[in-house]
C-alpha cells in the first residue's frame, strides 16, 4: 500500500499533454473562445475542431456570397452603362436627325420664299406687262382719234358715231 501510495502521490495523474492543434489554433474573431479544457479530452478536442470547421465554412460562405455580390454589382454597372451609352447613342442619332429636318425644312422655307418672290415678281412684271399695253392701246387709241378727226377736219363731216343722239334728232 505504501508503494501504492506512492504511486499516487509521486505520480499524481498525468496532464494530458497539449494538443498541436489547441497551441496553435487559429484566433476565433467572433467569439474569442479558448479550447475546451484539457479535462474534457478528446471530446473537448473535437468540438473545438467542429468549432473551427464550422466557423471556416461559415467564413468560406461569407466570402463566396460577398463575391457573389460583386459579380452582381459589376455585372449590373456594366449594364447601366450599356444603357447610358446606348441611350446617348440613340439621343445623338435623334438630335442628328433633327438637325437634318431642321436643315431640309430651312432649305424648303427659303426655296419657298424664292418661289413666292419669283412669283411676286412675275406678278408685278405682267402688271408692268399690261400697264405698257394699255398705255401703247391708250396711245394708239389716241393717234387713231386724232387722224380721224383729222379726216373728218378735212372732209368737214361730223362723225356719225359721236353723238348718236344728235344725228337722229
Amino acid at each position: 500500500m505504501a508503494e501504492e501510495a506512492k504511486k499516487e502521490v509521486a505520480a499524481p495523474a498525468p496532464e494530458p499533454a497539449k494538443d498541436i492543434a489547441e497551441e496553435k489554433a487559429p484566433v476565433v474573431a467572433e467569439n474569442d473562445e479558448k479550447p475546451a479544457a484539457t479535462e474534457e479530452g478528446s471530446h473537448g478536442r473535437d468540438a473545438f475542431l467542429e468549432r473551427v470547421a464550422t466557423e471556416k465554412r461559415i467564413s468560406l460562405i461569407k466570402a463566396w456570397e460577398e463575391n457573389e455580390k460583386a459579380k452582381v454589382e459589376n455585372k449590373t454597372a456594366k449594364l447601366l452603362a450599356d444603357i447610358t451609352s446606348w441611350e446617348n447613342s440613340k439621343a445623338a442619332q435623334l438630335e442628328a436627325e433633327h438637325k437634318k429636318l431642321q436643315e431640309q425644312l430651312e432649305r424648303k422655307k427659303a426655296e419657298y420664299v424664292e418661289k413666292l418672290k419669283n412669283a411676286t415678281a412675275a406678278v408685278h412684271k405682267a402688271a408692268e406687262e399690261k400697264r405698257a399695253a394699255a398705255e401703247a392701246r391708250r396711245g394708239e387709241e389716241i393717234v387713231a382719234a386724232e387722224e380721224a378727226a383729222a379726216k373728218y377736219r378735212a372732209k368737214g363731216e361730223a362723225p356719225k358715231k359721236l353723238f348718236a343722239s344728235l344725228s337722229r334728232g
